[in-house]
């Protein structure tokens, strides 16, 4: 669909963002993104249950009761993942019970930032970079001691390069 005919609110992909924030307002449907995120390939049910039950009861796999595990792995099965599917957003393959991401499950994650407990979100990693950066040069601008005994245009070459690894790593 062309740019000039694509409706108000709806993204690139097709879904519009009441679609879009309609799968997205669960957590348990962000948890099943996030675990095909990290893994990128196609993942098994049990798997994938496994990994959202240890997020949502806040323990490690090996700590996940079997309850859990089945109300988790039911859920999915018979609700999150069928919609999912619907969407576009996964392909859920009932009876091999496996599941692997679209094209759409990329372009989603574009509103989807989760950030696990104790990592620094990307986004304030750049802000900070820039506020540093900009210190350095009024530093450098005011003149202050010892930041002088480097030429500036060798603090801008570093600040860039560091600039173009960190866009690098995280894209």
């Amino acid at each position: 669909m062309s740019p000039q005919l694509r409706s108000r609110g709806e993204s690139a992909d097709g879904l519009s963002d009441d679609e879009i924030f309609d799968v997205l307002q669960n957590e348990r449907r962000r948890y099943v993104l996030q675990y095909l995120r990290q893994h990128g390939g196609p993942v098994s049910l049990g798997d994938l249950a496994d990994h959202v039950a240890a997020a949502e009861y806040n323990c490690g796999h090996d700590e996940v009761t079997s309850a859990q595990r089945k109300r988790v792995y039911t859920t999915l099965q018979q609700s999150h993942l069928p919609r999912m599917d619907e969407a576009g957003i996964v392909s859920f393959d009932d009876d091999a019970g496996v599941i692997a991401t679209t094209p759409q499950t990329r372009e989603l994650t574009v509103y989807l930032e989760i950030v696990p407990e104790g990592e620094f979100p990307w986004r304030e990693y750049y802000l900070s970079f820039g506020a540093i950066s900009l210190a350095i040069m009024v530093v450098l601008w005011v003149g202050v001691y010892p930041f002088t005994l480097i030429p500036t245009l060798v603090w801008g070459t570093v600040m860039a390069a560091l600039l173009t690894v960190s866009a690098l790593y995280h894209t």
